[in-house]
């Protein structure tokens, strides 16, 4: 209740002082208005070149795991070329003890 009542006074005493004083409101609001743009603007660059980071390490890491599965297949294929060749030479072996 006592928040409630406190709350009501000091809306009512911020009414009047805006009201009595509006010319000095309108100059701080004039000079502070520059001020918050000018930072605003900052932080979004900031949080610009932050994403555009994030965004290019994301891409990076994506492209290197594709290069390691390229590279997995690349043994695979390797390790199977190898396998075929053994096996051609086993063949080889055995048509000439046959012939």
């Amino acid at each position: 209740m006592m928040l409630l009542l406190a709350g009501a006074v000091s809306a009512i005493l911020g009414l009047v002082g805006l009201f009595e004083w509006i010319k000095d409101f309108f100059v701080l609001l004039r000079g502070g208005l520059p001020m918050l743009l000018l930072l605003g603007g900052i932080m979004a660059a900031y949080i610009g070149f932050d994403e555009l980071q994030s965004k290019l390490r994301e891409e990076s890491e994506k492209q290197e795991e594709e290069l390691a599965k390229a590279r997995e297949e690349i043994d695979l294929m390797k390790a199977k070329a190898e396998q075929y060749r053994e096996e051609l030479e086993r063949m080889k072996e055995e048509r000439q003890k046959t012939a």
